[in-house]
């Protein structure tokens, strides 16, 4: 095993010791500032909360890229303390996305920074794994307005080391059917509200998804009842239901054009109300930089069919991409892990896109 193997190995081991869950970031957020303090000096560095903007390369006149990861996870359960077994790596936010932070670490702590040809910031944030509207990126872009200037954000969410461009926008949206209730033993005394909540729900699973092509990427938009709540004493006919449904939509229109999309299908079968309110991100499959970034080793390229944070930078007018070296099946699971080779390949991959000199824009 090579030195930088080691590296990424014990560095990722440090952070996944750390736990994380979301909202409770500070103390990752201490290690990980006290470890850059240590190599970049302070003065790179800026906390924003429980968050952290990291000036690594300072270049003027120079292209601006962006390597941007989340430092929560979500709630897990493991059978054991993180540890290596084999070629893999168990623990909490090991694939999603530690395994990313540890790459940022050790890219800007074993990079010739002073002989790097763009300008460099890296932005460790909280609170992705919750609601749109507490992630602590959207502050960040907002108060942050230099941010706004970068010629590319690179989220190294899981993806195996596959490029994927753009984002599907997300709309969460509670439907309440009403009915009124009945004694369950009479009950054409009432009107069930589990069977209107049901006939919308078959109406869902009757529709196909609808694909969109942009810069030769395909995008699906599917609508998803997630959540039912219904009833209340067992023997009681439902006088209300309520439905969850995420709509997932292309890049091309807005949250709220979508959320009027399916409040026109519910039409008059219920109330809707939208909870969460995500925007898209568009491909920008010919951007050079991104273009760049396809020829330095990554493993495939396609459209990304969820929402990421690529939508935010998106949505200032910044090109991004997601391209991150964890298992991206082992996002979010039990006992999750991720495997190490493909750590390794990913750190190799960024360490290509910023010192190749072949045809590459940075120069």
């Amino acid at each position: 095993m090579t030195d930088i193997a080691h590296a990424l190995r014990d560095t990722l081991l440090a952070l996944t010791r750390i736990p994380s869950p979301i909202g409770e970031e500070a103390e990752l957020c201490d290690h990980v500032e006290a470890r850059l303090t240590s190599s970049l000096g302070g003065e790179a560095i800026t906390r924003f909360h429980d968050s952290l903007i990291v000036h690594a390369a300072a270049r003027k006149d120079a292209p601006r890229i962006a390597l941007v990861g989340h430092l929560d996870t979500v709630r897990t359960q493991h059978d054991g303390p993180p540890r290596i077994e084999g070629d893999r790596l168990y623990g909490a936010g090991a694939a999603d996305m530690k395994s990313g932070l540890a790459t940022m670490i050790e890219l800007v702590e074993r990079l010739d920074l002073d002989a790097l040809p763009c300008d460099l910031t890296l932005i460790f944030y909280e609170r992705e794994e919750g609601p749109f509207e507490e992630n602590r990126l959207g502050p960040i872009l907002d108060t942050h307005p230099e941010l706004h200037d970068l010629d590319l954000a690179i989220c190294l969410e899981p993806s195996d080391n596959q490029m994927q461009l753009g984002a599907m926008g997300s709309v969460h949206a509670t439907l309440t059917f009403l009915g009124r209730t009945a004694h369950s033993a009479r009950p054409w005394q009432g009107d069930n509200a589990l069977y209107k909540a049901a006939n919308f729900i078959r109406e869902l699973e009757q529709r196909e998804p609808n694909d969109v092509e942009l810069d030769g990427y395909l995008f699906r938009e599917v609508m998803t009842p997630t959540v039912v709540h219904g009833g209340g004493p067992r023997n009681v006919v439902p006088g209300q239901a309520e439905v969850n449904v995420n709509y997932r939509f292309a890049p091309g229109r807005t949250a709220e054009e979508a959320f009027a999309e399916l409040r026109e299908l519910a039409g008059d079968q219920c109330k809707i109300q939208a909870t969460d309110l995500s925007p898209a991100g568009h491909p920008h499959a010919s951007d050079p930089y991104i273009q760049h970034l396809m020829r330095c080793g990554v493993n495939g390229v396609r459209s990304k069919q969820a929402w990421t944070d690529v939508a935010r930078f998106d949505a200032i007018g910044v090109p991004g991409v997601n391209l991150g070296p964890g298992t991206a099946a082992q996002a979010h699971q039990p006992n999750e892990y991720t495997e190490l080779d493909q750590i390794f390949d990913g750190y190799a991959i960024f360490e290509r896109f910023f010192t190749q000199r072949e045809d590459n824009p940075l120069y």
